[in-house]
């Protein structure tokens, strides 16, 4: 037998212990997927079957609190089901919530809860009744459909309002998932009762129901209006909650009046809600005002009430910043049809300097629209005060609204000008100053006085001096584009000009398309008004135009300037330097049509967007997919009304068979037009037009001939005639 040695480290003596009284102190092995954790979801179930009530009710709060997070809890369905028949009306609703969620999941085992549905409508509670039928009817499920109308027609007739409110919305998803069940039952005519209940809030979700029951009906004859429901609206309009004020404006908004007494009557109802602390209700209100404002002949009874419609709509750009943007998207179109409801509000609309970025340039929208000679002073200081701002996107549309300032209001036009050479020297002088570029101003000044002459040509012109010193600052295509505008626009005052563009066209193949174009323009203006100094420098632009240049835009331009500059001189001074019809302000940026269907839509999406409500939603609960299955519709009814463009569209994928390696094959494939075959490359630009031929002139125009296309007896390029020999 071993003996085995070992230190005790109290006594710090050498003992010996036998094999057989040792422990072991090998390390044991890690047992990585071993575990006794068997997932949160386990956990759950043990503790939504457990015995104790506290247990089971922090369980359903945590199951609810996983469902909202995003997680998969529909796997615990049946030991939540388990919990519904409770007292605690907490965990009930908690239950109903879970349920309303994952019944589309598991619908064979919302059966089970059917009886406890059934059970509830009949509780002495009204919150419970109310509750238990709103669930039934939020569970879309069909086979839960027949066991609905039961309890739905006994909560129709219940004693209790609120039940009774909450059953007519229920009413509505019934007859959205199942409109005949809903009508045969007698449920629709039900509702429709519903119109002369005693409690306005019955009356108005009454009203939300038969308004979705009608837009989604063929017929469209569920909810009409006539002279006893209006009275019944207009008497419960000042007794509901906001959202049931909202319901009967919005209705009253649809009704058409009979005559203009009624309109009268029906406004004189409505303009107490303008008072309302909800926007909503506010907005609604002037939406209903607005429409029958049409009706009124009265003059002075429409002047009245646009004076009345100012300071609820001036109150609500005190509160929150999504309320203001809201607000100030549906006063853009009001101002659109009365410009002159805000017309001495310009100060409210001044920005703030903790406004987030999407209020303050509405805000700067709207005061564009309400400029004119009396506040254009105040504007215009407060503009300027915008371009020094740190965010550059709000400095160049305040920089633009100057510019729209001097076009909307012609006496205000030279305080414009001078306000926007302030702010080019300022810049400047900035830029000096901190060694840092601030040449954005710059830029959009520059485009924005482009657009002034274009406005009031030959006003202004001493000013372009001082754009020309900006030359080297410009690196944004739009503001180049606007000075070379500008320099081929006033080319006989500018002494240098040929000079100017001739710094332009050292980078002509790299510059934007946008610039290229606008070069090629103002280099054939400065041939026309200076022929003896520039004609070498148009004709490089013409031949880098068309020969170097792979935007087909450029190229037909150039060809057509060419063309013009060779055959008749007169005729390219007319189309050249024609004058140009001066811009105007547009105060209206939507059409009429379209303004007027988006003023009955003030207070929805609609009128923040500016569009019509077909083009974002599609018709029923699920518009998605109906605007979806529209356009695949759109595309196949397109395909068989032009099979040609489908067979153009097949044909493209067979240039990926193509094997450019072999001549052969590639000339088999695609065809040749005879007539092209038949001709010969053209050489060079003067093959390809003629235009510099010996027996061409200014004076004398022959016509072009169609035969010297592809010569092959053409001058050689380098003996390219002079446009001036021509003349």
């Amino acid at each position: 037998m071993h003996i085995v040695f070992y230190i005790n480290p109290r006594t710090n003596l050498v003992e010996d212990v036998q094999p057989s009284k040792m422990t072991d102190f090998r390390i044991p092995k890690p047992k990585f997927f071993a575990t006794t954790k068997k997932g949160e979801n386990y956990e759950l179930r043990a503790d939504l079957n457990s015995e104790y009530r506290d247990r089971r009710k922090d369980a359903i709060k945590k199951v609810i609190a996983n469902m909202t997070v995003g997680k998969d809890v529909s796997g615990l369905f049946p030991d939540v089901l388990k919990n519904m028949q409770t007292d605690d009306l907490e965990q009930k609703k908690l239950v109903y919530l879970y349920l309303m969620n994952y019944a589309k999941t598991q619908p064979e085992l919302v059966i089970l809860a059917v009886n406890t549905f059934v059970k509830d409508t009949d509780d002495g509670n009204p919150l419970i009744r109310a509750l238990a039928i709103r669930t039934m009817g939020c569970i879309r499920v069909e086979k839960i459909i027949d066991y609905l109308c039961e309890p739905l027609r006994k909560c129709l007739k219940d004693e209790n309002p609120y039940v009774r409110k909450t059953a007519a919305i229920c009413v509505a998803k019934l007859y959205d998932l199942n409109p005949t069940l809903a009508t045969e039952n007698g449920f629709v005519t039900t509702v429709q009762d519903m119109m002369s209940d005693s409690n306005p809030m019955v009356i108005a979700n009454a009203i939300t129901a038969l308004t979705e029951i009608h837009d989604a009906s063929e017929t469209k004859d569920i909810f009409l209006i006539n002279g006893t429901m209006l009275n019944k609206l207009l008497v419960a309009l000042n007794e509901c909650t906001e959202w049931g004020r909202i319901a009967i404006l919005t209705a009253l908004a649809d009704y058409k009046p009979v005559d203009e007494k009624e309109a009268e009557h029906i406004i004189e109802r409505a303009v107490p809600q303008f008072q309302h602390v909800n926007g909503s209700v506010v907005l609604s209100a002037i939406k209903v005002v607005m429409i029958y404002m049409r009706v009124i002949k009265n003059q002075d009874l429409v002047r009245q009430l646009v004076r009345k419609m100012a300071p609820p709509l001036v109150t609500l750009l005190s509160s929150a910043p999504e309320v203001q943007y809201v607000a100030l998207r549906n006063i853009n179109l009001i101002l659109q049809k009365r410009p002159d409801i805000l017309q001495n509000e310009m100060r409210v609309f001044f920005c703030k300097y903790n406004d987030p970025p999407y209020v303050k340039l509405e805000k700067l929208e709207i005061m564009i629209k309400l400029a004119s000679e009396k506040n254009v002073d105040q504007l215009l200081s407060e503009l300027k005060e915008y371009a020094s701002e740190v965010d550059v996107d709000f400095v160049r549309k305040s920089v633009r609204a100057i510019g729209q300032c001097a076009i909307k209001i012609e006496e205000a036009s030279e305080r414009c000008v001078n306000v926007l050479l302030d702010l080019i020297n300022s810049s400047n002088t900035m830029s000096d100053i901190a060694n840092t570029k601030v040449n954005y101003v710059v830029q959009e000044a520059i485009v924005v006085i482009k657009d002034i002459f274009r406005k009031y040509p030959h006003k202004y012109e001493g000013i372009i001096p001082t754009l020309c010193k900006n030359l080297d600052a410009l690196d944004e295509p739009e503001a180049k584009a606007s000075l070379i505008w500008i320099i081929g626009e006033y080319a006989e005052r500018i002494d240098n000009a040929n000079e100017l563009l001739i710094s332009f066209l050292e980078t002509f193949r790299d510059e934007n398309s946008q610039v290229q174009l606008q070069l090629l323009t103002s280099t054939v203006k400065l041939f026309l008004k200076k022929p003896q100094k520039t004609q070498d420098i148009v004709q490089q632009v013409l031949q880098t135009a068309t020969s170097d240049c792979d935007n087909p835009d450029i190229r037909d331009r150039a060809y057509v300037y060419w063309r013009l500059l060779s055959t008749d001189p007169q005729a390219a001074k007319a189309v050249v330097l024609s004058d140009k019809p001066p811009i105007s302000f547009e105060s209206r940026s939507i059409s009429d049509p379209l303004l007027e269907e988006l003023l009955s839509n003030i207070s929805t999406l609609a009128s923040v967007y500016h569009k019509p409500p077909e083009t974002f939603l599609g018709r029923g609960k699920f518009g998605a997919d109906a605007v979806q299955r529209q356009a695949i519709e759109e595309q196949e009814e397109a395909a068989r009304e032009s099979p040609i463009q489908v067979q153009v569209q097949d044909n493209i994928e067979n240039l990926l068979d193509l094997d450019f390696s072999d001549p052969a094959a590639t000339s088999a494939s695609i065809p040749t037009s005879p007539t092209l075959a038949s001709k010969p490359k053209p050489t060079d630009i003067n093959d390809l037009l003629g235009l510099f031929a010996e027996n061409t002139s200014f004076s004398n125009p022959s016509p072009p001939v169609s035969s010297s296309v592809g010569s092959t007896s053409a001058p050689s390029q380098n003996n390219n005639n002079d446009l001036l020999s021509l003349i």
